[in-house]
């Protein structure tokens, strides 16, 4: 099986994925940054979001829970920067991509993929907050779990 090793193999991997998968590995990229969650709310819907038996309410409850967060913590991003503040946030619009209703995707969004590109954001706001524990390469990290989930998937 191939391993993912550019961020072309990550999405191309990705568009293949059908949505409860794509909810799943978006949702573990998610998980990736959970340490910069400062939301209860984000954080369940990060565990709703993994779970493959998850109810379409409670994946819908979720997604309303992210989102809502994501949206309150948005007008935030751009004041006296608290980069922390921000991370937060970006773990947020994580999750709620992961967890998008489909009528709400257009056609060329793909959710694990905005989901990592939201990860991103957050690590990327960590590591200029210089914080010494930050994770120091996502996108690795990354591959790393579309690898997993390959391998597990057969």
């Amino acid at each position: 099986m191939p391993s993912i090793s550019t961020d072309q193999d990550l999405r191309t991997l990705l568009n293949k994925l059908p949505a409860e998968q794509q909810r799943i590995i978006g949702a573990r990229f998610a998980q990736s940054m959970l340490h910069l969650s400062r939301d209860e709310r984000v954080n369940r819907a990060i565990d709703t979001a993994l779970r493959a038996d998850a109810t379409a309410g409670e994946l819908e409850d979720a997604y309303r829970a992210a989102k809502a967060y994501a949206t309150k913590t948005y007008t935030d991003c751009g004041k006296d920067t608290d980069w922390l503040a921000q991370a937060d946030h970006f773990v947020a619009a994580a999750i709620a991509a992961a967890l998008t209703p489909d009528a709400l995707l257009t056609e060329k969004t793909n959710r694990a993929w905005k989901a990592a590109m939201q990860a991103r954001m957050a690590n990327n706001c960590e590591l200029v907050e210089n914080d010494a524990d930050a994770h120091t390469d996502e996108v690795q990290r990354q591959y790393a779990i579309a690898d997993e989930f390959l391998h597990a998937a057969g």
